[in-house]
């Protein structure tokens, strides 16, 4: 590759003393790997003496003693043995002649680093991106591999990725991605062999070196994400870099939630929303916000990493990147989104993925969920617990939670839902709730899909949120009062939970 200008500051970041820090961190590492073969092969070898001694010096020889020695020195001995890194590929993979801004910015950021571009570029579904050396044995072989996440590139903007992009090629410039094979693959012998002797006096040695092993070499993890950061402030930029690193904190301890709250059941129901634009909704939502600053700020506070963490707490990296802040030029604030092309067929390929089903899926607008998908499951669960709830109003619903114990019933319970004595009360409450969504459709009131919020029925300026309200009134925190008040003001008191028809539609 030609050597422009930016490549040669990017290559001047290796200063002697960093230099010196990364040989000593693969020379640790190393150390590492070698002292555990050695171990695993000296045991060995002591353990095939044993009996071999017995007979040479003693002339006899112990059945046990020589099935003990034998075995547990052929169960060490294949578990150190290195296996082909099969890759599996975590996604649809993309390539330049169908995103070709993506790649574009992707080549860009590989020639400031002055680095080769990836082999393969794969979209996965996490708010995270990685590379790694994969394929072939302990490394040899291998090809460079990068992911992206699409919920990352719906979060970030262009400058904040670029920022990501340089951090992920400081891993190649720094030569992590030729050791990760190695630590890995000794983590997975470090495995192997501990489940093989699983039981034997023997496993205890090997538990020692393996916490050993953890420890230094996820230190040595944590420096090497330190030296990605620097490189990616020094390339690209520290404000970008540090913005980057808190919407990716941020999102991913939410990330889950999203997925389970909003995606999981749309997509059990047979339909397929568009999942990247309701990823961008549910973190823009009030609660989820506050939910996503309260952490943050906790992390910047409080966080810390422990001994067996790979990488820095947030606050730890953050402090250091602002040590590499300056004067900075705005960077590019569209959504890194803006780089991909097709986004609904990228959407499909991701899903199928993860399930074969997903193309079976129908396509499903977010507005159209509560008729769809929520109010058929409402339905069932109030159906279910008809018995119980007959006969009893909205108004009076603080006495039946009273009256019931928080609605106890033997109707019997969905598929999804599990069991136990928590669970079941949970699933009463949560199909008293439903009835109630179901009454207050039935009778006009309308559905407004918030994705990240609380579920909320409107009806001539009144809300009521009746799944919050009814775990509000079984735990103490909203009183009866509150809740005959609210039930008079918007003229449910004597609305029927169990509505007598059931309409073709809400």
């Amino acid at each position: 590759m030609a050597t422009s200008t930016s490549s040669q500051h990017g290559n001047a970041l290796d200063t002697q003393p960093q230099y010196l820090s990364l040989t000593a961190r693969a020379l640790l590492s190393l150390g590492l790997l070698v002292g555990f073969y050695a171990l695993a092969i000296g045991v060995s070898a002591a353990l095939l003496y044993i009996p071999y001694a017995e007979w040479y010096y003693a002339n006899r020889i112990h059945g046990n003693i020589v099935v003990f020695c034998v075995v547990g020195a052929i169960a060490i001995l294949s578990s150190i043995v290195p296996r082909p890194d099969r890759f599996v590929a975590p996604g649809p993979r993309l390539d330049a002649h169908t995103q070709p801004q993506l790649f574009q910015a992707i080549d860009q950021i590989a020639t400031l680093t002055g680095q080769k571009m990836p082999a393969e570029v794969y979209l996965v579904p996490d708010v995270n991106a990685w590379v790694a050396d994969r394929g072939g044995v302990m490394g040899f072989g291998s090809r460079r591999v990068m992911a992206l996440g699409l919920p990352l590139l719906q979060l970030l903007s262009v400058a904040q990725l670029r920022a990501v992009l340089a951090h992920e090629f400081g891993h190649f410039h720094a030569g992590d991605t030729r050791l990760g094979p190695w630590v890995y693959r000794t983590r997975v012998a470090i495995a192997r062999t501990l489940q093989s002797l699983h039981g034997s006096v023997l496993q205890r040695l090997f538990i020692l070196y393996g916490k050993l092993f953890l420890r230094v070499s996820h230190a040595v993890s944590r420096k090497q994400e330190f030296a990605a950061d620097r490189l990616a402030a020094r390339t690209v930029g520290a404000n970008a870099l540090i913005e980057g690193l808190k919407k990716i904190h941020g999102a991913a301890a939410m990330f889950d939630s999203y997925w389970r709250s909003e995606v999981a059941p749309v997509l059990h129901n047979g339909y397929r929303p568009p999942i990247t634009e309701g990823f961008g909704r549910f973190f823009r939502a009030e609660r989820v916000v506050k939910a996503i600053d309260e952490h943050l700020a906790h992390e910047l506070v409080e966080g810390k990493a422990e001994i067996y963490d790979t990488h820095p707490s947030l606050r730890e990296r953050i402090a250091a990147a602002q040590g590499y802040a300056h004067d900075e030029p705005p960077g590019e604030s569209d959504s890194a989104l803006s780089l991909i092309c097709n986004l609904e067929a990228l959407e499909l390929e991701l899903l199928q993925s993860i399930s074969t089903e997903a193309s079976g899926l129908k396509m499903l607008e977010w507005e159209d969920t509560g008729t769809t998908v929520y109010m058929p499951l409402w339905k069932k669960a109030a159906a279910w617990h008809a018995h119980a709830l007959t006969g009893w109003t909205v108004g009076r619903l603080p006495e039946l939670l009273k009256a019931a114990g928080h609605v106890t019933t033997d109707a019997p319970p969905a598929e999804e839902e599990p069991s136990g004595t928590d669970e079941d009360k949970a699933k009463a409450l949560f199909a008293t709730a439903a009835a109630i969504a179901v009454a207050l459709l039935h009778h006009g009131w309308q559905l407004p899909i918030r994705l990240g919020e609380a579920v909320r029925l409107e009806c001539d300026g009144i809300e009521l949120q009746p799944f919050d309200a009814v775990h509000a009134l079984a735990d103490g925190t909203m009183s009866s009062e509150m809740w005959r008040d609210l039930c008079e003001t918007a003229g449910i008191a004597d609305l029927e939970l169990v509505i007598a028809e059931d309409p073709a539609s809400a």
